[in-house]
């Protein structure tokens, strides 16, 4: 399947939005565990999430050390995350994902 590169980059935008959001992921190594995705994927795909209004910010782990925490999505913007839910098995198609 032929993905232009503008598609594959929203849906991965996308897809860690909801592992943030469902807690299925909160975290960069979690986020790289489930996606097979490169680190510095991860990260950049968390900071690009801003460009589609999505607000997810990082939130310290109470008495943690040195970024103990994680990720939450705090407003979806313009996004309908049920749309991300019921599309979820054609959107991980797109991206490679198990």
């Amino acid at each position: 399947m032929d993905v232009s590169k503008t598609k594959s980059s929203f849906y991965r935008r996308l897809y860690v939005a909801y592992l943030i959001d469902s807690q299925t992921a909160s975290s960069v190594p979690a986020l790289t565990e489930i996606t097979g995705m490169p680190r510095r994927t991860a990260q950049d795909t968390i900071a690009a999430l801003a460009d589609l209004d999505i607000v997810c910010e990082f939130e310290q782990q109470d008495g943690g050390r040195n970024h103990a925490g994680g990720y939450r999505i705090r407003d979806w913007g313009a996004i309908e995350p049920a749309w991300i839910e019921r599309n979820l098995k054609s959107i991980k198609t797109v991206l490679g994902y198990p």
